[in-house]
């Protein structure tokens, strides 16, 4: 597992006073819940990343000498121009950007203390991930780290008005609906299901297990065939709107001094150097100095001179590392390792049923991996279905595919809930999921080459809810250089190095 561990302290001067906080040195050590694997090509990688801790101590002592001045512009940035320099800039304005952004405000050393930038170069939102989800929150994960995220993002949205809420403005209200999550599983997939049930008690989660006939008591409207046992969220899950918690969460960062900016990451200027290692390999670290964006509309680019770059491009967070020459290298290097995020579209349908599930209606999801919830009242459903690998749609644009829909998803719907045989589509939309190829689960920290990116995406479609607690940890990490509230240790770009895949078993 990736570990953050203090070194020597070096001052960041964003504005007059100094703010001194350690940057972080990468180390391998033994992992408390999976144990490394012995055989040599472990041992090797253990030995070599022992070699990177060496060498960032003394590549740490330049660190300071490049770090943004105190002569800071006097001039305040416009809503499209970011500033000249910064000790943070979070690239990519959505709910986990801002999250960042508000933690990182909220855990500083002193108020002022750090100068953080979001650049976001759609601000409508239009494609933004954030906004088209279907706003779910969950318990019910395999891994404990997701579970645990999630059960401090749900007492954090509990409580978001004493977190986000503003003197004299109106209280948040995250129109959360309460129903639950329903997940349904056939004879092949019931042990599974106790697995993970078992999983989330131990976590303090309140999950039901039911039996077939208990489910056809509790929802009469559900058809059971081939039905073996479902699990059911007792508290702390149902959906909620997306829009209000990223408007909440940037109106509170931009009150405590956050700066936006309105432009696009067209690239970074970096600085290297070469390290060889014990065994002849060679390596290059490298440390973004500047990130380079562009306005719209606008032939001009603009240098942003900082300390730290945070990842939270969501779909397009693999282009942004490559803009920082991660995985450019030679293939099964570290430097040839790419952070493996990439778009993927999903649809979102909406459908009216008069004679469907009603009020009493969870967010269900089918064994077969469909799924639908309630939306607002008068008997109207949003559902969806991810594709196959062979189906993956197009994600060059957000088009709908609507016959998609009437092949793959109605047919399901219909054999689940008899009602649906009569539901007419109303409309529908397609979003992006940030999908990491490798493991479907998010990455959480720096990289161990260019030391001073850290990323928060990959999340593969439960970003949104997870936000509150990721925002936090990589806060933690830069202001205190370690995980306090969580440990997420286990989600470090190391893992894509050593081959250590972090599995989630509940994908929706």
């Amino acid at each position: 597992m990736l570990v953050i561990r203090s070194c020597s302290w070096v001052k960041l001067w964003g504005n007059s006073h100094p703010v001194r906080w350690s940057l972080p040195q990468v180390w391998a050590p033994r992992s408390p819940h999976r144990g490394l694997r012995t055989s040599p090509c472990t041992s090797k990688h253990y030995s070599f990343f022992k070699e990177l801790d060496r060498e960032f101590v003394k590549f740490q002592k330049k660190l300071k000498e490049s770090l943004p001045s105190n002569d800071w512009s006097l001039l305040s940035p416009t809503a499209s121009l970011p500033p000249e320099r910064a000790d943070v800039v979070i690239v990519g304005g959505g709910v986990i950007g801002w999250s960042v952004a508000y933690w990182l405000k909220k855990l500083e050393n002193r108020r002022d203390g750090l100068r953080v930038v979001v650049i976001e170069k759609d601000p409508t939102y239009a494609h933004a991930s954030t906004v088209l989800s279907a706003g779910g929150i969950r318990q019910q994960f395999s891994r404990p780290e997701n579970i645990q995220m999630s059960l401090f993002s749900a007492q954090f949205l509990r409580n978001i008005n004493e977190h986000l809420g503003l003197v004299n403005e109106e209280a948040i209200d995250l129109q959360f609906n309460p129903s639950g999550y329903l997940f349904l599983a056939s004879e092949d997939g019931a042990s599974v299901l106790e697995e993970n049930y078992k999983a989330q008690r131990e976590q303090g989660a309140q999950v039901a297990l039911l039996a077939a006939e208990q489910l056809k008591k509790k929802f009469p409207w559900i058809c059971t065939d081939g039905v073996a046992l479902a699990s059911y969220g007792l508290e702390n899950e149902g959906w909620f709107d997306p829009w209000t918690l990223l408007n909440a969460f940037k109106r509170k960062a931009q009150s405590l001094g956050v700066y936006q900016s309105h432009s696009q990451v067209i690239g970074f200027k970096q600085s290297l150097r070469e390290m060889t290692t014990e065994d002849g390999e060679s390596v290059n670290f490298r440390r973004i100095r500047h990130v380079v964006v562009q306005v719209p509309s606008s032939p001009e680019t603009h240098s942003v001179e900082c300390a730290l770059v945070i990842n939270t491009a969501g779909a397009w967070s693999g282009r942004v590392a490559e803009m920082a020459n991660i995985g450019t290298g030679d293939p099964g290097s570290l430097e040839g390792t790419k952070l493996p995020i990439e778009p993927r579209k999903r649809y979102v349908y909406t459908f009216h049923c008069p004679d469907g599930p009603g009020l009493d209606c969870p967010l269900l999801i089918d064994s077969s991996g469909a799924y639908f919830r309630r939306e607002g009242l008068g008997g109207n459903y949003i559902g969806g279905l991810s594709p196959t690998e062979e189906e993956e749609p197009d994600p060059g644009n957000l088009d709908v595919d609507y016959d998609f829909f009437q092949q793959k998803v109605w047919p399901l719907l219909a054999r689940r809930v008899p009602a649906f045989e009569s539901l007419k589509v109303r409309s529908a939309w397609a979003g992006y999921y940030d999908y990491n190829t490798y493991d479907h689960n998010g990455v959480i920290g720096n990289h161990p080459l260019v030391h001073n990116m850290f990323f928060a995406s990959g999340f593969s479609g439960h970003g949104l809810q997870h936000a509150p607690a990721v925002g936090r940890a990589i806060a933690e990490l830069i202001v205190h250089n370690e995980f306090k509230t969580l440990d997420l240790r286990a989600f470090s770009f190391k893992r894509f190095y050593t081959e250590e895949p972090v599995l989630e078993r509940n994908i929706v």
